[in-house]
Parts: C-alpha cells; sequence; structure tokens
C-alpha cells in the first residue's frame, strides 16, 4: 500500500523560492462568483495557513476573469503575501487585438503588479503563445525578449512558459532560457502528451507546473459518463478507458479523482500539480484525494488500460512545433 503524498517543499531551481506539491488554480473564479460561489473563502484558508504544507502555491494569470482572480488575491494579501506562500502570474496578450509585443507584455506585467499590490513576482510565464511563430515570440520587440529583460531587472525571480501544445513548450525548454513550464491536461492517466516534456525538462533543470491532472473534469467525475477531455469531445476510446481505470480503481477501494491526482503528484519530474479550486468542499476533496493511502498494484493496472498514443492531445513523433533554430534565441542570452 503506498501511503498518500509528503508534502515536502520542492524548490524552484537549484536556489530558487519552495513551491508546493499542489498549486492553487484560479481560472475559473469569475465564472464560479458568478454561480453563487466564493472561492474567496479557499484563498482565505490558503493565505491563514490552513492548507500548509500542502498548498502554498497559488496560480494566477492577468486575464483570468478579466484580472479579477488577480484583484481578488491581491484585495486578500494587502501588498504582502504570508511567509512561504507563492504567488505565479502569467504575461498575456491584448484580449481584444492579441497583441503579444513587447510594449504590450509590459503593460500585462505593470496590471498584475498592481492589482496584486506587489512590486515584483517570484514567478511569471508567458501565457500561451499558441499561435505565435517561433520567429514571433523570440524576436527582438517580442515577448520573450520582455520577460527576460524582466528577469534581469530583477521584476521577477523566474521566468516560464505556459501553453497548450506540449511539443511547442519541449521547444522552449530546450533553449535555457526558461525556468519553468506550464502544461495541462497532456500528464494525465489517460493522456501523456507531454512525456517528452518531462524528460526534456528534467534534463535542463526546468521545473514543470502540471495542471489540470483531471483532464478538465472527466477523471474527477467519474462515474459521470466522458463526453469531453480538455474541453473538446473525447476520442472514443480514451472516453473507454476512463471508464475501465474507474471500475478498477473502485475494485481497489480508491476513488478514480485520487488516482488521478497522484498520478501526477508522485511523479518526481513535476514540481507543482495545478488544480482549480473554486469552493471549501472541492478544497477538502483535493486534500483528501491527495492523501489516500493507493494499493501499490493499482498503478500498474491503471497503466495497462491507457488509451492509443493516437487519442492523445498530441501523438508522439514529428509536429510542426519541432523547429525552433538557434539562431532565434541565441541573441537573447545574456
Amino acid at each position: 500500500m503506498t501511503p498518500g503524498i509528503e508534502w515536502s517543499p520542492r524548490v524552484l531551481g537549484d536556489d530558487g523560492p519552495s513551491v508546493s506539491a499542489l498549486s492553487l488554480g484560479t481560472s475559473a473564479w469569475k465564472d464560479a462568483i458568478a454561480a453563487g460561489r466564493d472561492p474567496r473563502t479557499v484563498l482565505d484558508r490558503v493565505l491563514a495557513g490552513g492548507t500548509a504544507p500542502q498548498l502554498t502555491t497559488i496560480d494566477t494569470s492577468n486575464n483570468y476573469g478579466q484580472g479579477l482572480s488577480e484583484t481578488i488575491i491581491g484585495t486578500a494579501i494587502r501588498g504582502t503575501p504570508p511567509e512561504g506562500v507563492l504567488i505565479a502570474s502569467k504575461l498575456d496578450c491584448d484580449p481584444e487585438t492579441g497583441d503579444f509585443s513587447a510594449d504590450r507584455m509590459w503593460r500585462s506585467l505593470e496590471q498584475s503588479l498592481e492589482r496584486l499590490g506587489v512590486d515584483r513576482l517570484p514567478l511569471l510565464h508567458l501565457h500561451d503563445p499558441n499561435e505565435l511563430t517561433y520567429r514571433e515570440a523570440f524576436a527582438t520587440g517580442g515577448p520573450c525578449e520582455a520577460l527576460i529583460r524582466m528577469r534581469r531587472e530583477g521584476l521577477v525571480d523566474r521566468i516560464g512558459v505556459s501553453g497548450a501544445w506540449a511539443p511547442m513548450l519541449v521547444q522552449y525548454a530546450a533553449t535555457g532560457l526558461f525556468d519553468a513550464v506550464v502544461t495541462h491536461n497532456r500528464f494525465t492517466l489517460v493522456d501523456r502528451s507531454a512525456e517528452v516534456l518531462l524528460r526534456v525538462c528534467a534534463e535542463q533543470g526546468v521545473a514543470v507546473f502540471n495542471a489540470a491532472p483531471y483532464g478538465s473534469a472527466p477523471l474527477a467525475k467519474w462515474p459521470a459518463p466522458v463526453d469531453r477531455y480538455a474541453y473538446v469531445p473525447a476520442h472514443p476510446e480514451l472516453a473507454a478507458s476512463v471508464e475501465a481505470m474507474g471500475r478498477v480503481a473502485q475494485a481497489a477501494g480508491v476513488p478514480l479523482g485520487a488516482a488521478a491526482l497522484q498520478f501526477s503528484l508522485r511523479d518526481i519530474r513535476v514540481t507543482s500539480t495545478i488544480v482549480g479550486i473554486n469552493t471549501l468542499d472541492q478544497l477538502e476533496q483535493t486534500l483528501d484525494w491527495a492523501t489516500r493511502p493507493v494499493p501499490d498494484e493499482l498503478w500498474p493496472q491503471l497503466e495497462a488500460l491507457v488509451p492509443p498514443a493516437y487519442t492523445w492531445q498530441e501523438a508522439p513523433g514529428l509536429s510542426s512545433w519541432d523547429d525552433l533554430p538557434p539562431e532565434l534565441w541565441t541573441h537573447l542570452i545574456a
């Protein structure tokens, strides 16, 4: 029987700040409030140390809830996060024009610092450069140049990239310019699209924040029918795998959601697992699932049920994201 996850802090880089095994995801807070739920109760408990050391890291972004998530956090911390609490945010393009220029990145940072009421951030990611070519992302006057300059000027301690496509993030990580990546929906019980990314990050010393360990709900909501995975219709074979895994986990006395969460938490290549939490009930469930003992024999049983790679978000192999010539980024090295 494997005990629940041990809650030792993980260090961000060689000498960076400590992050918790779980990170509080805040992307859905605006929708939660509109639906009558109050995520501020979750935030209050985190800031008061009610989840320490399990959860002391908060993940937000300039555009989450059109800035509402950062505003809520800033109101709560009043300019000074409690000792041990780390707040990570992200640079976003202009929500109306899609502008990813360096000028827009600086405005994004200024907005985030103002909302949060702080003068620097321990961790800042470039958010969703999915529609940018590498040439655009790494160009003079582009977003990567701005982000790297922010670190040089001491406005942020560590920088990262958060995006949808795992092969794209592999190329960013391999440059050695970034301290962290955020991947989502791509390292779960039923989707291993980020396997190469995790390997490259381990080799490069890049921290990995693994978001959406439930595939954006189905692994947490079993035995509810699986019709979507990662915001799109689920492949029938992937849906069948979720159902089969659910039955195997149930037979072992383990909620499938607990196995899905611990799949991410137990991998030493994952620095922190980001889970969206909007209510105290969800918080309690998350902490419970993370600490449930799991029979050792369940893991190989689940592994045998992983669906074929063609059902994943990105199957292994050649990708249109594979070409990032050094001449596009070496000019940014200090």
